[in-house]
């Protein structure tokens, strides 16, 4: 059913007048009576009777008639589900435990008014594929992989890099140690199972684990943080990197320490992507606050990072 019809009949219905229709159709008289006469054959009745006055519903066009003010909402429903600013800003933060996820939190607190819709999605290359189908409309990612590429249709900027903290047990070498240099690392190992290959943050690992020749230990099977975190606590070689911003609760007989890493510093580089063409203005909002927000310290000489965790970085 045409649509631009049944609004003209239901113009016509309101005024009465075929011209007076026409008037706040902002199309002519003929046009009116030509869609009138459409929809009158596609629904096989007549909707009006003409009189020199103007035009009058027949019995069948009054019991169209609230039928076809539904049909004219519903298509305003319709429209307004997907009109820029109208639904939910779906954001990819990775994991709900990671600094994106508080990163987002962060926003939401400063702007209650943007609706978010919080995914998580595994690896790059499907949050990149979900920003061109349009099925999320941002994602924090470290970019990109080495031999990789952003498709010309996404946009990047760096928001936070995360400084990497060691993550040890009451018996570990370096537990009662107030910093520890990544070069003191060499040849111990960081266990982190669940470093699945082919990610992005795994590329970032083993080129920090080649640089500072400290060891990624990925055997094991994933029974989640919990295990992790008891693991940890009992062993006296094993140690992981963490973050300040990973919330993190665990018994206190574990007597976990967080040691920061120093001379230098490893962060981990989270950019927000997006797809360029997007017009939701809550993207843009998260864009300013996140770039507001960012430390004056970003990416500061004493930290390090991989060459290629730059924005459309090609090697």
């Amino acid at each position: 059913m045409d649509l631009n019809a049944v609004r003209t009949f239901v113009a016509s219905a309101d005024t009465g007048q075929f011209q007076e229709a026409a008037a706040d159709l902002g199309i002519t008289q003929q046009a009116v009576s030509k869609r009138v006469a459409a929809l009158e054959a596609d629904l096989g009745v007549r909707l009006f009777t003409r009189t020199p006055r103007g035009a009058r519903l027949t019995i069948d066009g009054q019991a169209f008639l609230p039928h076809a003010r539904a049909l004219l909402e519903a298509e305003e429903r319709a429209a307004a589900s997907v009109r820029p600013g109208s639904r939910a800003l779906r954001v990819d933060v990775v994991g709900r435990r990671v600094a994106t996820a508080g990163l987002l939190r962060d926003f939401h607190r400063a702007h209650p008014e943007t609706d978010l819709d919080v995914v998580t999605l595994f690896g790059a290359d499907a949050a990149i594929t979900a920003l061109l189908d349009g099925t999320i409309d941002a994602t924090f990612r470290a970019v990109t992989m080495p031999g990789r590429r952003l498709p010309e249709e996404i946009e990047a900027v760096p928001v936070l890099d995360e400084p990497l903290l060691l993550f040890t047990g009451p018996a570990h070498e370096f537990a009662g140690a107030p910093s520890v240099t990544p070069a003191q690392l060499a040849g111990r190992r960081i266990w982190m199972p669940g470093n699945t290959a082919g990610t992005e943050w795994a590329a970032y690992y083993d080129e920090l684990a080649a640089t500072f020749g400290c060891e990624i230990d990925v055997v094991g099977p994933i029974f989640g943080v919990e295990s992790l975190l008891d693991t940890i606590a009992d062993s006296a070689t094993l140690a992981t990197f963490m973050s300040k911003q990973t919330p993190l609760v665990w018994p206190a007989g574990h007597d976990l320490r967080l040691i920061p890493l120093r001379d230098p510093t490893p962060v981990y580089p989270h950019s927000l992507l997006w797809r360029r063409d997007n017009p939701h203005p809550g993207l843009a909002a998260l864009r300013d606050h996140l770039l507001a927000a960012r430390p004056a310290d970003h990416g500061g000489p004493e930290t390090w990072r991989p060459k290629w965790a730059m924005p459309r970085a090609s090697d």
